[in-house]
């Protein structure tokens, strides 16, 4: 068997929850390999909403094993709420989670490493989540890090307080001007803990063997991932990037499988562009177009409520995810929210001075590069249909022109925010 890949295509908030919902079914395990409670997968099944951070979106499937693997970060307090409120809608979480004894913590200190990081930037800030994801992963890479398997050695205490120290004597030596409430920071550090001991009665074992076990034994898994590929720690739009690999090679490393284990790769993007926090954009449209996308499309993140930068479509990042992922096929996304428009645009070149291109430069913020647009007829109300060939045939025709001009097929288009508003092809 071959371990399927899900991931998103833009700057996050694709709608990849959803399509792992509906894809669930027919996986055994479903498995996140990187970014930790930055990411919030919505699912909408009938009249009620959940926002999933750090637990896969398999989890309302009770014949899946969900696992968090070594690739995530993990802020037990976040973590432990999460399963809380999972559980009080009936389900018994702790049968169908396990967690990686690889996968990194996120301590109180890290949110306030982050916190001090962006406060020190100013103008030039990231537009970070603060929830400490960055500070997390530089400990890890920088070897000083805490995992889910050292809370379970006897000298886990020490080593806590070790970094925990560290962490201070950063905030008071570097992060000139920087305050924050000690007493606050005293209270996280008891409930920190308290999480820390929830999370030991959870099943927490070296899970690159449970997925190899799983794939030899016949077991189909699907992988999960956590905001975008254009957010990528090294193809992104760096620096504006998130700290983890987010493109298929993450999975391999996120999971412990093997290249070759990697089957189909399912790329997740929305019939338009949203990005959260700061970095470029060349379709953004700071007008009345990015704001009825963003009141119609409810453009707001899920995690921290922030008001999501709204856009039309971009080919040539998108051509480029595709290629750095190997994507097999394609999900579009929200495409309902672009009912009301007249007229659709897409952009399918870049100008950068005089030079006309459908490559993504080194700097896609560099002030020369213009957007350059195609036209699209508008196509209608589509929530109440239900198969693709009762779609108009004008929304047919935006999909034939997304599928030539990147090469790949789109096997889902979703017309509603529910499960079953989802057409396959």
């Amino acid at each position: 068997m071959k371990v399927d890949i899900l991931l998103g295509l833009q700057w996050g908030d694709e709608g990849k929850g959803k399509v792992v919902d509906v894809l669930a079914p027919k996986y055994d395990i479903v498995a996140r390999f990187q970014g930790g409670p930055n990411a919030g997968h919505t699912l909408e099944i009938g009249t009620v909403k959940y926002v999933l951070h750090t637990i896969p979106s398999g989890i309302f499937n009770k014949n899946i094993l969900n696992v968090i693997g070594n690739g995530v970060v993990i802020d037990p307090i976040s973590f432990m709420e999460e399963v809380r409120g999972i559980e009080a809608l009936g389900i018994d979480i702790c049968q169908h989670l396990i967690i990686s004894t690889r996968a990194h913590l996120i301590l109180p200190t890290h949110r306030l490493l982050d916190a001090s990081s962006e406060a020190q930037k100013g103008h030039e800030k990231i537009g970070s989540t603060l929830k400490g994801i960055g500070p997390a992963y530089m400990d890890k890479t920088g070897r000083n890090g805490l995992r889910i398997g050292d809370i379970l050695e006897p000298d886990f205490d020490k080593r806590y307080q070790f970094l925990l120290e560290k962490h201070k004597h950063i905030l008071a030596t570097t992060a000139a001007g920087f305050q924050y409430d000690v007493e606050k920071l005293a209270a996280d550090e008891k409930k920190w803990m308290e999480c820390i001991n929830f999370i030991r009665t959870m099943k927490c074992m070296d899970t690159e063997y449970l997925l190899n076990d799983a794939l030899k034994s016949g077991k189909k898994i699907l992988a999960e991932g956590a905001q975008g590929s254009l957010l990528d720690i090294d193809f992104g739009s760096y620096p504006f990037v998130t700290s983890s690999s987010t493109t298929c090679a993450g999975a391999c490393i996120g999971l412990g499988l093997a290249p070759a284990a990697i089957g189909n790769v399912v790329g997740v993007f929305k019939a338009y562009c949203t990005r959260v926090g700061s970095g470029p954009f060349p379709t953004e449209q700071l007008n009345e177009i990015g704001d009825k996308i963003c009141t119609i499309g409810k453009e707001f993140g899920s995690t921290t409520g922030r008001r999501r930068r709204c856009g039309w479509l971009d080919i040539p990042t998108l051509k480029r995810a595709i290629i750095l992922n190997g994507v097999t096929c394609l999900n579009m996304m929200k495409t309902d929210v672009l009912n009301s428009f007249d007229e659709i645009e897409v952009c399918t070149h870049y100008m950068i001075g005089d030079k006309k291109t459908d490559q993504v430069p080194y700097d896609l913020g560099t002030p020369s590069l213009k957007a350059v647009y195609q036209k699209f007829k508008g196509w209608g109300e589509i929530t109440d249909i239900s198969s693709y060939d009762k779609l108009p045939e004008e929304l047919k025709e935006y999909i034939r022109f997304i599928e030539d001009a990147v090469g790949v097929p789109i096997k889902m288009i979703s017309v509603g925010p529910e499960r079953n508003q989802t057409l396959t092809r």
